[in-house]
């Protein structure tokens, strides 16, 4: 067997020369030949000389440093196009990704499940807020998407080289890996497992990064959002239309004299903020469109660093 560990990373110094160890020691009992990738998504720290001294001492890492901070997803993406192997692990550099872990899914693997994705069973060092968006984002988003998304889930997986193939045909500018992997549809199984808190460092993901990504999650696995843009706007139509009627039958045949100032007001500025909303819904899916027809790489590789290359 041959197994890739695919670890996409962004000012993780802290981390790498205890990952690197414990992924040493883990995969050392599972794979006949195993590969560590690397991809360093534009770090500011030192993260870059740490990977350049755990390569020169394991002819099995590979680094691959891209130009600048193209994201997590793209980073992800990098490391499954340079991923060989039986299967490839997918895992973040954080240490909250146990790598203990990956005996059990390959375990799975063995018993013919071509995707193991692990299920958080515990999150340790994470607050309430981040707990409760999270939950409420992956019901959200299987509430509307075309596809079933596991939930309470990260990217921390393994996936046959059947569903890295197809991966590699996916080439949308605003990726949601996690997504792309259920969208395959190959045979799927979960672990469970108690996520510890981060060993060094700081999370990555801002509330406004967890905006984006929320988006690039709903609109790229559902057309749901312009139904819903469709339907709001009919509803507003016909409430528009029930309270002109109602008007005109309170002043016309009951003669009462309404004075409608104030309602005109609230209903103009009622139906500017549904019309700001639809063509928020609109401008999401054209922006996508204009950024995949521009045809530009999902990532520029600076550098590789290792044996591996």
């Amino acid at each position: 067997m041959r197994l890739s560990v695919v670890v996409p990373l962004l000012n993780e110094e802290g981390n790498l020369r205890e990952l690197h160890a414990r992924l040493t020691e883990v995969l050392g009992g599972l794979a006949e030949e195993h590969r560590l990738i690397f991809v360093d998504d534009g770090s500011t720290d030192g993260s870059v000389g740490v990977l350049r001294e755990i390569a020169q001492g394991d002819g099995r890492v590979t680094v691959i440093r891209l130009s600048r901070n193209f994201g997590h997803e793209a980073a992800s993406t990098a490391g499954l196009d340079f991923a060989d192997g039986d299967a490839v692990v997918l895992m973040d550099a954080d240490l909250q990704d146990p790598p203990e872990v990956i005996g059990e899914m390959v375990k799975k693997w063995r018993e013919g499940f071509e995707i193991v994705y692990a299920h958080r069973r515990k999150r340790e060092g994470e607050t309430w807020f981040k707990r409760s968006t999270s939950w409420g984002f992956y019901r959200l988003l299987n509430l509307i998407s075309d596809v079933s998304i596991p939930m309470d889930t990260g990217d921390f997986r393994l996936v046959d080289a059947r569903v890295v193939g197809a991966l590699r045909e996916c080439r949308e500018r605003d990726r949601f890996v996690r997504g792309l992997v259920a969208w395959t549809g190959f045979r799927a199984a979960a672990i469970e497992y108690d996520r510890p808190a981060r060993k060094a460092g700081k999370t990555k993901y801002n509330p406004v990064k967890l905006l984006i990504l929320s988006l690039d999650a709903a609109v790229g696995f559902s057309t749901k959002p312009l139904r819903l843009a469709t339907a709001i706007g009919f509803l507003t139509m016909i409430f528009s239309l029930v309270e002109t009627a109602s008007i005109i039958t309170q002043k016309l045949v009951w003669g009462i004299k309404i004075q409608g100032y104030a309602l005109q007001t609230s209903g103009l500025f009622f139906l500017g903020g549904v019309q700001m909303l639809l063509l928020g819904i609109l401008g999401e899916y054209l922006g996508r469109i204009y950024r995949q027809t521009q045809g530009r790489p999902l990532y520029v590789v600076a550098e590789r660093i290792g044996e591996g290359k």
